[in-house]
């Protein structure tokens, strides 16, 4: 593998040089990027602690870092890392690393290292303009910010007369980078030093800095818009976004598992033979985290035995034949009003209604709707930032005023001082809608989101939308909210207004090969083969079936298997056929993980069974939203790596 180096050690003469004068030293070096992930640690950081020594100066310690570029994860390591005592800081790594200590260390930094030419990519770029400045590095002098990159004019051997009021002549928006080095020379106490120092010519004038420093900080700026990390998939919800709900014909057989939710499958209260009515229970919660299971037909039980399921393989489940008739049970009736209704009978409402998460996660609601905390905020996650998927987009427009009634009926249950309704800024006519239905609701108000990748997760939706940090381990309740998805609040209103449980739900088929891309209203239970049918069937060869979206769904190899309480989707894609490769350190996946974390790592640990490892750098935090996968150069399935670890780790004493 070619070895994209991003640095090399100054010659000695250059060093010594540089550490004429100055004492007690931290050291910190980069692990360097694109390169054979193998040797974990690079020699640099060894050489120069030896150097130093030689010259009799005293090392206060030394660290490795990988990224050092990445300067949301940088900042958190520094806090802790610099001993006290320290004087001065020696950098070796890339200019994007030794800038990013000089803005956060709060000492002397200088540069142990020349700011190469190189080809190839930089991570935390994320693109393939790379920096190709004059080949030495002159960020000892000028305190970590770069003449070359920071000024407008590039300029390197000093000011150029035209600044005023600190701001560029050329670029108004734009600081004087030269007065900008003078504050962060006197900052450090340096500026003598500096004024001191001989001109240093540098052949700066074959590269247009401008547009790779404009382009690298738009990327940057879109990375990190809301929260951290992220991605910027094709959305492909033009297929789907226009198309009004349909309901799908009646079924003529039905396959209800009893196990759509988190937590214990619920256990049948029917036999074979036994005839029952739309809303009839048919499996009752089998523990606090459970849920229970209503019919989604009239008709007669043909059978309990174990069928396909999309997620799980296998599930036990109650085989309805229908009668065609749709008769209701007796037990779907409306309840008392909104106003008249307490919190716990709302509760009691919606676990009997079989109500859960239906974004996939499949918690139940009734569980959510009990926090152990105060909340002060219900979050209607209206993101649907899964590409393909327009299930809730449609809900929205459609069912607008069902939807309000079940985010008061949460607020009521809870006791929230607000609800926010959450839309990403792609879906502008149920933002419009949403803002003109609340317009005179005092608690009510609808967020628009930047649209991005994964929003809609509780943990992204919440630091996006309030600033607040879920901790680790923690709940959206150890911070005064309730995440809610758009068809669960919907489905509450149905169970409060229409006493209708859990039966149905809209389903968006869809994907370049489906023939007849649409929106439906599905009852539980529906064979997916039928609804993939009824759209025309597939085009083509090659196809991958997914139950979900792109990013988070599930593969299925056999469409034979129910529609379920969290079945937002089924797409139709062309195969990819990616061959993994080794991975070469690039960092992406760090720069995109939203949680923080380093997926490179718990793809070598998991190939080791190294599974202690992937626990100590928190596998379990992992949302599983595959950003890291999709941004992967090396085609990595990183996903796949990270469910085995934590597979591992839970098993582990």
């Amino acid at each position: 593998m070619e070895n994209y180096t991003k640095y090399k050690l100054k010659s000695s003469e250059e060093l010594v040089s540089l550490l004429a004068g100055k004492d007690n030293l931290f050291i910190v070096a980069c692990n360097k990027c694109f390169k054979e992930f193998e040797n974990i640690d690079e020699p640099d950081c060894e050489e120069l602690e030896k150097l130093a020594a030689e010259q009799g100066k005293t090392i206060t310690g030394s660290a490795k870092v990988d990224f050092l570029c990445n300067k949301v994860q940088t900042e958190k390591k520094l806090q802790d890392m610099i001993p006290e005592g320290t004087e001065n800081v020696l950098v070796a790594s890339c200019g994007l690393g030794i800038q990013t200590v000089a803005d956060l260390a709060g000492k002397p930094v200088y540069a142990a290292s020349n700011s190469l030419n190189y080809t190839g990519h930089h991570g935390m770029a994320l693109t393939k303009k790379s920096c190709d400045a004059c080949a030495q590095c002159y960020l000892n002098i000028t305190g970590g910010i770069c003449p070359i990159v920071d000024c407008s004019k590039s300029l390197v051997n000093g000011q150029c007369g035209g600044a005023k009021d600190g701001k560029c002549e050329v670029d108004g928006n734009k600081d004087c980078a030269w007065e900008k080095i003078y504050r962060r020379l006197e900052k450090q106490g340096r500026l003598e030093e500096f004024l001191h120092q001989p001109v240093q010519i540098r052949d700066y004038s074959k590269v247009n800095f401008k547009v790779i420093n404009d382009y690298v900080k738009s990327v940057r700026e879109s990375r990190l818009a809301g929260y951290y990390g992220g991605v910027h998939p094709s959305e492909r919800k033009e297929f789907t976004e226009h198309l009004p709900l349909v309901r799908f014909p009646e079924p003529e057989e039905v396959v209800i598992p009893l196990s759509m939710h988190a937590g214990a499958p619920a256990n049948p209260v029917v036999q074979v033979g036994d005839t029952v009515k739309v809303g009839q229970k048919i499996g009752e919660a089998a523990a606090f985290i459970s849920s229970p299971i209503h019919s989604s037909v009239s008709g007669t039980v043909v059978a309990i035995e174990p069928h396909g399921h999309a997620t799980r393989g296998e599930c036990l489940s109650v085989v309805i034949r229908s009668d065609g008739k749709n008769t209701l049970d007796e037990s779907v009736k409306p309840h008392k009003s909104l106003d008249e209704l307490t919190p716990d009978e709302i509760v009691e409402i919606v676990r009997e209604a079989g109500i859960v998460g239906m974004g996939g996660a499949g918690f139940p609601t009734s569980v959510k709707l009990k926090p152990p905390k105060p909340i002060d905020t219900i979050l209607l996650n209206g993101c649907e930032c899964e590409p393909y998927l327009t299930a809730d987009h449609r809900v929205l427009l459609e069912f607008a005023d069902d939807v309000i009634y079940g985010l008061k009926a949460i607020i009521k249950t809870v006791n929230a001082e607000k609800g926010l309704i959450v839309i990403e800024d792609n879906k502008p006519d149920a933002i419009e809608l949403m803002q003109a239905k609340t317009a005179d609701c005092d608690n009510i108000e609808v967020v628009v989101a930047k649209t991005k990748y994964p929003q809609g997760a509780e943990k992204m939706l919440i630091k996006r939308v309030m600033g607040r940090q879920v901790p680790r381990g923690g709940l959206p309740a150890d911070v005064g909210c309730v995440v809610s998805n758009i068809s669960t609040t919907k489905a509450i209103s149905d169970a409060i207004r229409k006493g209708m449980p859990l039966i149905e739900r809209v389903v968006t088929v869809t994907g370049e090969r489906i023939k007849n891309p649409g929106n439906y209203i599905v009852k539980i239970g529906t064979n997916t083969k039928d609804l993939i049918d009824y759209c025309g069937g597939l085009v083509g060869d090659d196809i991958t079936i997914k139950a979900g979206g792109p990013m988070m769904g599930f593969v299925l190899n056999d469409t034979n298997v129910p529609i379920m309480k969290g079945s937002n989707g089924i797409i139709a894609v062309e195969t990819d056929h990616s061959v993994e490769q080794p991975c070469i350190k690039c960092g992406r996946c760090v720069d995109v993980c939203p949680m923080e974390l380093t997926p490179l790592y718990f793809a070598k640990y998991a190939d080791e069974e190294n599974w202690q490892g992937m626990k100590d750098r928190n596998v379990m935090d992992c949302v599983e939203c595959r950003s890291c996968e999709y941004i992967c150069s090396s085609k990595i399935p990183l996903v796949a790596k990270i469910k085995a670890g934590k597979n591992a780790v839970r098993g582990m004493k």
